[in-house]
């Protein structure tokens, strides 16, 4: 699972989700990739499970790059338990996703190929998603 080593601070506060990617909207790595279409949270088992079906279906060859890392800690209080007594222990770790925003790239195998395992992965996460290759890669959306 992805988790950060250390953080600043323990507990951080909700925060929003507004606007659009302003890093990490262009191909950096690969030659094709997804791109988040609309904005939401993503975590560390969301990634690994699209991970793991793109690279079981590309029978790992190629590489495939992970662009997002979730360092963002949520928290929850446990089933029926009182209103108050303060903020609850962290049960989670997320990033916030904005739209344009890539989150898988690969290199290394076939364009149909790897937009199949990419489409396997994308059915993985919690938010809509599109394929972009190296062509489209200066556009937001």
């Amino acid at each position: 699972m992805l988790m950060p080593k250390r953080t600043k601070y323990r507990k951080v506060m909700k925060g929003r989700n507004r606007g659009y990617a302003r890093s990490g909207y262009k191909l950096a790595f690969g030659d094709i990739a997804f791109k988040a279409v609309e904005a939401g949270r993503i975590n560390s088992r969301q990634i690994e499970s699209a991970r793991i079906s793109a690279t079981r279906h590309i029978k790992r060859n190629g590489k495939i790059w992970i662009r997002v890392f979730p360092a963002k800690p949520l928290t929850k209080r446990p089933l029926e338990v009182r209103m108050g007594k303060g903020k609850g222990p962290i049960d989670q770790y997320v990033m916030n996703i904005k739209p344009g925003r890539i989150i898988f790239e690969m290199a290394g195998v076939p364009h149909d190929l790897a937009r199949e395992a990419l489409t396997l992965a994308m059915h993985k996460l919690p938010f809509k998603t599109k394929i972009i290759t190296a062509e489209m890669s200066n556009e937001i959306f």
